[in-house]
């Protein structure tokens, strides 16, 4: 199965070798820049150009939480190893790490002078590694909210 999403505002599970359209999901109001499956393969998260993350639940086959803060267009999203945080990169300089279960933001990653335009977690650590327009790369330590 393959995920994707794009201007049409849509994203779409893909069988394969097929190439089926296996779900379509809607919602977000403008572009989606990332989305990306949940470890336990249950759930998914997607950004968007509408400035919000939405976390999708397969099975309900629709949008089960909308996640609000950043000021311009959200351009990644990952989804940490344990399944419990997701991360979003944004167009207004700040990446964010979300706590799924308390639905709220637990940290706000700042330091970078342009747009962060992607974010992936390390496997099985507190450790973010960030990109910007910058023409930087950063690690982070979420839990002290730092550079490395």
């Amino acid at each position: 199965i393959m995920l994707s999403g794009g201007d049409d505002r849509l994203w779409k599970t893909w069988g394969f070798p097929d190439g089926n359209i296996l779900l379509t999901g809607e919602g977000h109001t403008d572009w989606i820049s990332g989305c990306c499956f949940r470890p336990s393969g249950t759930q998914l998260v997607t950004s968007s150009g509408d400035t919000t993350v939405r976390i999708w639940d397969l099975s309900r086959r629709g949008c089960i939480l909308t996640l609000r803060g950043h000021s311009r267009a959200v351009r990644a999203c990952s989804w940490h190893s344990c399944g419990d945080f997701v991360a979003s990169a944004s167009m207004d300089g700040t990446s964010k790490v979300w706590d799924v279960n308390s639905e709220r933001c637990r940290y706000t990653l700042r330091g970078h002078e342009e747009s962060v335009n992607s974010i992936e977690f390390l496997p099985f650590s507190s450790t973010v590694l960030t990109s910007s327009a910058d023409k930087t790369l950063s690690l982070w330590d979420v839990r002290t909210v730092s550079r490395l």
